[in-house]
């Protein structure tokens, strides 16, 4: 306790806020494996799978772009909280009796928990532009490279932890630990998260929840696209692909998919190392470029390689390994961008807005890997996954560039 009372107060509210994302993204992890495994095990369809999640991602569309308006008139502090109190309140929602778990109600929960998701993150990524001094882009972009990265390690996390409590406590037993640990969580966070965080001066009015800078508009549009090529064939499509073609179990597929996910949460924290901070660079549009357009043709060979007749296990999983570190730095790069493009005053405004298209691109992805899959096969997922990061990558053009040297 004296080593933390030792801290500057912008470390430790930057640990505290970390400490909350990172609680979270836990649950929120669990959750998606256990809705996605529990209700295959019911007979559910990938497509009726997808659509179980339909809300959660509009909700998270609507919450981004209405809750930076509301981080900005309220605090970061206030928004951080509600989210973890929703999260709450959703995990609770799916513990009524099985007779009750019809599609609308799961939806309903599914929706409550995407408006919570969306206010935690909002609130963590917008809060490390105000604990960062002004000037320091460097450290600016490590900060948020430290936080994504941790955030989707132990999304992993609980992508396997989902998976586990499934098979040792049931869909009931693991959503009831689940919501007690993560009240515990919420309630420390109300008594010690400072007051008043990301308050914007002026009040800013409604209408300005729209962005008006080029910049953030492009990496908003390249950023729905490149989310969409991540999720048209992670979110549905594979689980049920491990699951059916592979035969893997429960514990199986919630551990390869968390392995997956802490590796890809490992290579953002060290994002900046890679692209080149160690030598004093920081990204610019020139860089989100490059690294979308290395991506771009990854998700292609895995499809060509998997029509040919090549071994799966070695074609498909040796391929999402390499597609999750190059993806991860993309992700890693935008995460930076977004942060050091928003305004001071009223920086959850421009967050927001940048992770609606974030949500958007959830969404049509996760839509697309049920119907896609159901339809065409996993194939047909990864030539869309292509062409969507190619379109991030064009896109990515448009973006500032520094000064030539």
């Amino acid at each position: 306790m004296q080593a933390l009372s030792a801290l500057s107060l912008e470390v430790r509210q930057y640990l505290l806020v970390t400490g909350n994302y990172w609680a979270f993204t836990l649950t929120d992890g669990a959750l998606r494996m256990l809705v996605v495994l529990h209700f295959h095990t019911l007979g559910y369809s990938p497509l009726q799978i997808a659509l179980l999640f339909l809300f959660y991602e509009i909700f998270g569309v609507v919450t981004n772009l209405v809750g930076g308006y509301l981080g900005a008139r309220l605090g970061l502090n206030r928004t951080m909280n509600i989210g973890l109190g929703m999260q709450v309140a959703a995990l609770l929602m799916l513990t009524v009796p099985a007779v009750w778990l019809t599609i609308p109600w799961v939806m309903g929960a599914q929706a409550l928990s995407g408006i919570a998701k969306d206010l935690n993150k909002m609130s963590a990524k917008s809060s490390i532009k105000l604990l960062v001094p002004a000037g320091q882009q460097g450290r600016l972009y490590q900060w948020v490279a430290i936080l994504t990265g941790s955030k989707n390690a132990l999304k992993g996390v609980g992508f396997f932890l989902g998976g586990a409590l499934l098979a040792l406590l049931g869909f009931k037993g693991a959503l009831l630990l689940m919501a007690t640990s993560l009240a515990l969580i919420w309630i420390g966070s109300l008594l010690l998260l400072k007051k008043d965080l990301g308050k914007a001066k002026a009040k800013p009015k409604f209408r300005e929840i729209l962005s008006k800078s080029r910049a953030i508009n492009i990496l908003s549009v390249a950023r729905l696209f490149l989310f969409g090529a991540r999720d048209v064939w992670f979110v549905v499509a594979l689980p049920v692909y491990l699951s059916t073609v592979f035969d893997w179990d429960f514990w199986k597929v919630g551990g390869f998919l968390a392995t997956w996910i802490i590796g890809y949460g490992i290579v953002q924290s060290f994002a900046p190392a890679i692209t080149g901070k160690q030598r004093g660079h920081v990204p610019d549009g020139r860089a989100a470029f490059a690294w979308a357009a290395l991506l771009a043709g990854l998700p292609a060979a895995i499809a060509l390689g998997l029509s040919v007749g090549w071994s799966p296990q070695v074609v498909l999983l040796g391929g999402l390994m390499l597609f999750g570190a190059l993806f991860a730095v993309n992700s890693s790069l935008h995460s930076y961008l977004i942060v050091a493009y928003a305004q001071e005053d009223g920086v959850s405004l421009d967050v927001g807005f940048y992770y609606m298209s974030n949500a958007l691109g959830r969404l049509l992805g996760t839509l697309l890997s049920g119907w896609i899959f159901q339809r065409y096969g996993l194939e047909a997922c990864l030539w869309i996954s292509s062409a969507f990061v190619l379109l991030a990558a064009l896109i990515s053009l448009g973006l500032p560039r520094h000064a030539a040297e």
